[in-house]
């Protein structure tokens, strides 16, 4: 939680403890995320084609990406129930079953139901895989849970940009339906195999935060629902990914807007437009951000580094509206936006276990990451706000606002609400390990 509490002392490792074994878990995990990326990411890759087949409006086609998130998003708490139930294994193969079947039945719809029906399969695959493997991150590295859940947001994140090219590629040469019917076998193969290698830690294996106040007691979902803590985060969750989604999700008429969209960047080595460049930008940003402030929060405190992050994409987003006419301007500032914005799958994952135990963690982030769902029903206030002023500074103001507000409850609430917590509950120290003392019971 935060380096103020005397008692965050160093818990050292049990006798099982083996650094290179949590690692493997690691990697095991980034790799099935990698495999799930483009479920969502590469979406975008066959829209064109599907219109150009079928002659459907590009709207009506869209709304399968909005079943895939809202499915992926919503039955969060479901998953988690049955992570923490069955496990890793069974889960993260569960869902690489999904996800090969998501791409599967497109490779074979003929009706825009069958799309909405493979964007529903992909949505529980991508689900459940990208929780099972967020909260087996939080268990094997309690001493650095910002890093690992980092690395493993951002394989999600980025996982499609060495796939993209090949995609696109195929796409163009052998059509969209082979190219469905062969990543979807592939990429479900990929992670159906690496689920057999994943499993939770045992005692023993594992070692708390030596920086880091971090609960003894294992909250159930009903127990963490039930403090102050849960709902402050909740309310900061949906702040901070409502504004990143919003400007994010509009970035292409922002920039049409603004007047940058055709600009070109000549960068000597090769020139592009501005818009695709910053879209690049995107993953690029979201793939350091992850594990970058995630790390940051491992030292120096998760509430501190939200006060730092929010701040920045607040004063990013004021800037991107004030500037952004000018194309380079408009490239920085968007890199930055998207730098800021990325890190919160990281850290509130990570305050999380921090701050009610692991035992009952898929459920509680379950929860906690609904709030990316209810981000997503408000996007299209987004348009309303523009037509009704006429211009998107309105919109980026008001989003930068979102953000602000979340840093000022980081710096001015989360820090009171964070002490009064572990009082209740009590910090894992360096004497408890040493004595062996298990950790408490959130009945106790």
């Amino acid at each position: 939680m935060s380096t103020y509490n005397q008692s965050a002392t160093a818990a050292g490792p049990g006798a099982e403890f083996s650094e290179g074994r949590r690692w493997l878990q690691l990697v095991v995990g980034v790799v099935c995320m990698v495999a799930t990326a483009n479920i969502q990411y590469a979406w975008t890759l066959f829209v064109p084609e599907i219109q150009q087949t079928f002659g459907w409006e590009r709207a009506s086609i869209q709304i399968a990406f909005t079943i895939f998130v809202l499915v992926q998003t919503w039955l969060a708490p479901i998953e988690g129930y049955f992570i923490d139930k069955l496990g890793p294994r069974l889960m993260v193969a569960f869902g690489a079953l999904f996800i090969g079947a998501a791409w599967v039945i497109n490779s074979q719809a003929t009706s825009l139901f069958g799309f909405y029906v493979g964007a529903a399969i992909g949505g529980i695959g991508v689900g459940s895989i990208y929780a099972t493997c967020i909260n087996n991150a939080l268990k094997w590295f309690p001493d650095r849970r910002g890093l690992a859940v980092g690395l493993t947001a951002g394989g999600y994140g980025a996982g499609s940009a060495a796939t993209i090219l090949p995609i696109a590629a195929m796409i163009e040469s052998s059509g969209f339906q082979e190219t469905f019917l062969f990543f979807g076998l592939l990429q479900g193969g990929l992670a159906f195999v690496a689920a057999w290698f994943l499993r939770s830690p045992k005692k023993g294996e594992v070692k708390a935060s030596d920086k880091l106040s971090q609960t003894r007691r294992d909250y159930t979902l009903t127990e963490a629902m039930s403090t102050r803590l849960f709902w402050l985060m909740f309310l900061m969750f949906i702040c901070v990914v409502t504004g990143g989604m919003m400007a994010v999700a509009q970035l292409g008429v922002i920039a049409q807007d603004l007047g940058v969209k055709e600009f070109k960047v000549d960068l000597y080595f090769f020139v592009m437009a501005a818009l695709p460049l910053a879209l690049m930008l995107d993953r690029v940003m979201n793939g350091i951000s992850r594990p970058l402030f995630g790390w940051i929060s491992d030292n120096i405190g998760r509430e501190k580094t939200m006060v730092i992050a929010f701040t920045l994409e607040g004063l990013g987003i004021i800037a991107l509206g004030a500037f952004g006419h000018n194309p380079w301007a408009f490239l920085i500032l968007s890199g930055v936006v998207f730098l800021a914005w990325g890190e919160v799958y990281s850290l509130f994952s990570a305050l999380a276990g921090d701050a009610f135990g692991t035992k009952h963690i898929g459920k509680i982030y379950g929860v906690l990451y609904t709030a990316k769902g209810i981000g997503a029903l408000f996007v299209p206030v987004g348009n309303l706000l523009m037509e009704a002023t006429g211009t998107w500074s309105t919109v980026l103001y008001t989003v930068a606002g979102m953000d602000l507000f979340a840093a000022f409850l980081a710096i001015a609430v989360l820090p009171r609400v964070l002490k009064a917590h572990v009082a209740r509950s009590g910090a894992l120290n360096a004497a408890d390990a040493a004595a062996g003392t298990p950790r408490a019971s959130a009945h106790a």
